[in-house]
């Protein structure tokens, strides 16, 4: 379903996730699967499912896991453990100093996020699989491990905005979540204030 199939209109920016009727427990393969505003696929991404906390649920991608968006594909060079906010127009992915990459914390603007359970748990050893959903609106919020805090995608933002006729009111609530995440990742609150490490590390546990 495309955002504007959504019944999407100025105003209609969702801050409040959908109930988590669906929500991963913990062992549960979780696949995030996002599209763009005009149902144009992006990324999927599988991972783990950690369990939870304040800040909403946590889940593991390991290294060498295979992703892929239209157009491009490669395997994951390091963990990283994605958090699913109870409250919030985002999704957020944190990686530690394995990562060779300069991400340390790359925060996606979103839209419309929602839980779907594809499949029962079926005894030991066969735990559900469940599928996370989202539009991604463009604008990030990226920790750097060399340039430091900074939002990127602004010239893609402006330019899809144009392009698949973004409502102005979704407009104007996608940037002001874009500064209040900002804010947060620069002065280390709420879920940027380190506690993805004891996460990262279960994850490392448990996924071997």
């Amino acid at each position: 379903m495309t955002g504007r199939a959504a019944g999407a209109a100025p105003g209609a920016w969702r801050i409040q996730p959908p109930p988590p009727a669906g929500a991963p427990r913990p062992g549960e393969l979780v696949v995030a699967r996002n599209r763009k505003w005009d149902g144009t696929g992006h990324w999927v991404v599988p991972g783990f499912g950690l369990g939870e906390d304040e800040h909403g649920w946590w889940i593991y991608q390991g290294r060498g896991e295979f992703i892929s968006r239209p157009g491009a594909a490669l395997h994951t060079r390091s963990d990283a453990v994605l958090l699913i906010p109870r409250a919030g127009g985002y999704a957020a992915t944190f990686y530690d100093d394995t990562n060779p990459g300069d991400f340390r914390v790359y925060v996606d603007l979103a839209w419309d996020l929602a839980w779907h359970r594809i499949g029962a748990p079926a005894g030991e050893g066969h735990p559900g699989v469940v599928e996370f959903h989202m539009v991604d609106m463009d604008l990030d919020v990226v920790r750097s491990a060399r340039h430091g805090v900074f939002v990127d995608d602004e010239d893609e933002f402006a330019e899809h905005a144009a392009a698949m006729a973004y409502p102005e009111g979704l407009v104007a609530a996608v940037r002001s979540e874009c500064a209040r995440l900002h804010e947060a990742v620069l002065a280390g609150t709420g879920p940027f204030d380190g506690i993805s490490d004891a996460w990262m590390a279960l994850g490392r546990k448990e996924n071997p």
